[in-house]
């Protein structure tokens, strides 16, 4: 029986102001409450620019804070760029890397995103690796070829104690922010194939305690037949966590799935 802990995570991507993400903020902690002693965890991640304040809204509460992205050199001539170390400064325990907007929209490679999980990991910090096809790999019958690539290339390398500190985000980048949703069994498929490659790579131990969240078009009405799934353990949540009463729902529905 697994010990895996159900995490919730909302990426609120390039939307919100410094004051509407205080309030959110405000209000996920006080729906975060609702999960009692279920095993269940709850983040988000807001804006650079929201990340200090939003911290301090959620001091000493159960709310992850994680940082959007980040950049491996510690410091330094790189105009623009945020360190992990300056991530972890300002009150972040976690960190989205490899998401399919920085591999697809601004052009990250597999190379540099690997170069960023282990910063982020030497930074003390936690990361969500985000992985998952186009549709026309999909479509081609590469989803599996593509998913295999960018999980070993992401965490080659990486020790049993760094893995304790990686959650995984399968994310099909068809079903993104389009309203499509991969179908139950196409989760649970990919995520049992993405843990297959886990354990030749660590072991079947380590494999079997990695969380692997699901993500894209995740919302209220189809949160809890995916999280009931064997090896799906979570959710990256995108528009569905921008409002409250959306994103209390998927927590809600993760606490009934944590306790049933």
């Amino acid at each position: 029986m697994t010990t895996r802990r159900i995490f919730v995570c909302g990426n609120w991507k390039l939307h919100k102001t410094v004051a509407e993400s205080v309030e959110l903020a405000r209000a996920v902690r006080e729906a975060a409450e609702t999960v009692g002693d279920a095993p269940v965890d709850v983040g988000i991640a807001p804006v650079f620019v929201s990340l200090h304040p939003v911290a301090q809204v959620l001091a000493g509460g159960s709310v992850a804070l994680a940082a959007q992205n980040g950049y491996w050199e510690p410091e330094g001539a790189f105009t623009g760029e945020i360190s992990f170390s300056l991530i972890r400064d300002v009150g972040c325990t976690h960190v989205i890397l490899g998401h399919s907007e920085r591999r697809h929209v601004f052009g990250e490679t597999e190379e540099e995103i690997a170069r960023k999980v282990r910063a982020a990991l030497d930074a003390d910090l936690k990361v969500i690796f985000c992985i998952g096809e186009m549709l026309d790999e999909r479509e081609r019958g590469e989803a599996q070829t593509v998913v295999h690539r960018q999980v070993t290339s992401g965490l080659e390398g990486l020790t049993a104690a760094q893995m304790d500190r990686v959650v995984l985000a399968y994310e099909p980048v068809w079903a993104i922010g389009t309203g499509k949703t991969a179908t139950t069994d196409q989760a649970q498929e990919m995520h049992a194939f993405i843990r297959s490659i886990l354990k030749e790579s660590f072991g079947s131990d380590l494999a079997n305690q990695v969380v692997i969240q699901y993500g894209g078009s995740v919302k209220p009405s189809n949160a809890a037949e995916l999280l009931s799934q064997p090896d799906v353990d979570g959710a990256l949540v995108g528009g569905a966590a921008l409002k409250t009463d959306s994103f209390a729902a998927i927590i809600e529905a993760a606490v009934n799935v944590a306790r049933n």
